[in-house]
């Protein structure tokens, strides 16, 4: 995973070779990862791991074209592309909840799974907007949460990704699900 790092530091000296060199090597870890969260999702989400990744892609390809943010590092670049996954999942779940798509309408659930966001899009709208206070109150928490929950990392590469320790990355996980589940109940 050096070369990914080197990559980007080519890409912010202005190589833009180096961009045609880092969606091959980035590809399969982020597609797992999309296949991963969809796997979470309600059975019947019409979005396919493949096109999650390939608009998380352009979300963060074309957002670093219009501003002068940059990728300090592997994780910064995975933590934009769990962020990416994450608006893209909030935005399918607001548009699976529209009116005209029957949003106001509920499903008969015949299995069901631990996490209340896997069926339920409003659930999923819930925990973005308390992800958002918890962002406000503390931004590395709500960032490990992300990298957890929408980019399906495990606590060690979501520490590795915020270089933090494992045993912190563990206290901040604890902490931030009691305080989401908090929030939301």
């Amino acid at each position: 995973m050096n070369q990914i790092t080197e990559i980007l530091d080519s890409l912010e000296a202005g190589d833009v070779a180096a961009g045609q060199q880092l969606l091959p090597l980035v590809y399969d870890e982020l597609r797992k990862l999309a296949a991963a969260k969809l796997n979470q999702e309600r059975p019947d989400h019409t979005l396919q791991a493949t096109a999650l990744v390939h608009e998380a892609w352009m979300r963060i390809t074309d957002d670093r074209e219009d501003s002068d943010r940059r990728w300090n590092s592997r994780g910064h670049f995975f933590g934009a592309a769990a962020e990416a996954m994450r608006r893209i999942l909030i935005d399918h779940a607001r548009a699976a909840k529209a009116e005209k798509r029957g949003g106001g309408r509920q499903p008969i659930e015949l299995e069901t799974w631990n996490h209340p966001a896997a069926h339920q899009p409003e659930k999923l709208l819930e925990l973005n907007e308390a992800l958002d206070r918890l962002e406000k109150q503390d931004a590395v928490k709500a960032e490990l949460v992300k990298l957890r929950f929408f980019a399906g990392l495990t606590v060690a590469e979501a520490a590795a990704a915020l270089d933090i320790s494992t045993a912190t990355a563990e206290r901040y996980w604890a902490y931030a699900r009691a305080w989401l589940h908090a929030e939301i109940s």
